[in-house]
């Protein structure tokens, strides 16, 4: 047994110190990325926000509204089963993920990226997929995950993946943390993966624990190439689902919700999600003009005049309140 007395941080721990700019507007900030691959050798040009790849926000009428602004849909694993065709548009951006068991079907794919995408992206099964998936696909922009430490964003890395995905626990409808114990503070395994993917030439995600167009600011400020978001899509017209009384369901791809749905159950897995209710919020596209805003907001504050300079600029300052909560929450 070992304890790390290490600080580590999460979204909320931190605020970025402003500093002097020359730059008159949020209008002259470039949001856009070109990320060259290092296995695929491709080159992506977009805006480096995800949908996350859940039933409720991974749809083809929410690929519809990121497409608009060049941003990235994860459809939810079930279209990749049996109606890939429904994702039509922008084919360049589109993430299909799948589990270990689908790697025939990604390997049949087309547009931009595939990946494999497990809770538990630590054991030996899941690197030799990895592996299996890039000599299958040895021209794919491969993604693999979960995990938040250096030492294993590296081995994935080694074993064929170009996009690392960072986070354990982190998700505003996962209890893998209530139910096991295990994770990491998402900020800090973002900046440590970050630094070890960087290091050769890789990308990382940072998936989960955003709650406001502030947080994806410090997940990108603090390295991550591209920020996943689901809870900060939810509730939508886009989103499935029924309005009732003003509210919709939400629900993790661990929760109850999710293996009725989908007929996961079985004698030794119980669940790692919870299914709840969000306040109904109308179209995606409001919501996606806000945070684009806020991300460019940001940016003038220390003054990167594009998003790739943004973590160059940035000095994060340790708090213990990030802000007023008199009248409550947004």
């Amino acid at each position: 047994m070992l304890v790390n007395e290490d600080i580590k941080l999460d979204y909320s721990d931190v605020l970025i110190r402003p500093k002097r700019s020359t730059m008159s507007s949020r209008g002259e900030v470039n949001l856009e990325r070109t990320h060259t691959f290092l296995w695929s050798k491709k080159k992506w040009t977009g805006i480096p926000i995800m949908s996350a790849n859940m039933d409720t926000v991974g749809t083809p009428a929410m690929h519809n509204v990121l497409s608009k602004y060049n941003l990235v849909t994860c459809p939810a694993r079930h279209y990749l089963k049996k109606n890939p065709e429904k994702f039509k548009k922008r084919q360049s951006n589109i993430c299909w993920l799948g589990g270990i068991d689908d790697i025939s079907k990604l390997s049949k794919t087309s547009g931009g990226f595939i990946g494999l995408d497990v809770a538990n992206g630590y054991t030996i099964k899941f690197v030799d997929a990895v592996k299996k998936l890039r000599k299958k696909c040895p021209n794919a922009t491969i993604v693999a995950g979960n995990v938040v430490t250096a030492d294993m964003t590296q081995e994935l890395i080694l074993a064929g993946a170009d996009i690392v995905k960072v986070g354990i626990g982190p998700g505003s409808v996962c209890t893998t943390r209530i139910k096991t114990g295990i994770g990491y503070p998402q900020l800090s395994a973002v900046i440590e993966c970050a630094d070890a993917a960087h290091g050769l030439d890789a990308h990382i995600i940072a998936d989960g624990g955003c709650t406001s167009s502030g947080d994806i600011v410090k997940a990108f400020a603090g390295g991550a190439d591209f920020v996943m978001i689901g809870g900060m899509l939810a509730g939508h017209d886009e989103c499935k689902g029924k309005v009732e009384d003003g509210f919709m369901k939400f629900y993790g791809m661990a929760s109850e919700s999710a293996m009725n749905k989908h007929g996961n159950h079985n004698s030794y897995r119980g669940t790692e999600g919870k299914t709840v209710v969000v306040k109904y919020r109308g179209k995606a596209d409001d919501t996606v003009k806000d945070i684009l805003s806020g991300i460019r907001s940001a940016c003038t504050y220390v003054g990167a005049n594009k998003l790739k300079t943004l973590s160059k600029c940035t000095t994060f300052v340790r708090v213990n309140n990030t802000h007023n909560k008199i009248f409550g929450e947004e």
